[in-house]
């Protein structure tokens, strides 16, 4: 499957390294801790973004950003790591977040089709 390769979301070869070495049971687990984590640190960095608290955008910023390269999740870090340096306005802020919502989303979609293709 060469067209996998060109997925903007996932990094393949973390991913597969996981795989070969936990196994599918394992890394379908942490996709779900994932999953439960991610409403939290969303949810932390809605919060920050509300309360005009720089700090907390780059602190709640930098956890999702650590928790996405965990679970292979490329793209989503890479935006990530731009967000939580990032001066913008408490409106332009509120942007950002809905696109790393569907952002989030299309990555947890990749990854769950990635591992049903396993």
């Amino acid at each position: 499957m060469g067209t996998e390769q060109s997925n903007p979301y996932l990094d393949f070869e973390l991913l597969e390294g996981y795989l070969d070495s936990l196994g599918k049971t394992i890394v379908e687990k942490m996709l779900a801790l994932y999953c439960q984590q991610v409403e939290i640190y969303l949810n932390d960095i809605e919060s920050a973004q509300l309360s005009d608290s720089l700090s907390g955008w780059e602190e709640h910023c930098h956890k999702m950003k650590g928790a996405a390269a965990s679970v292979g999740m490329y793209q989503l870090h890479r935006q990530l790591k731009l967000l939580e340096k990032t001066d913008e306005a408490k409106e332009e802020k509120a942007l950002s977040l809905k696109e790393l919502r569907l952002s989030n989303e299309q990555a947890i979609i990749a990854f769950k089709s990635w591992l049903v293709s396993k």
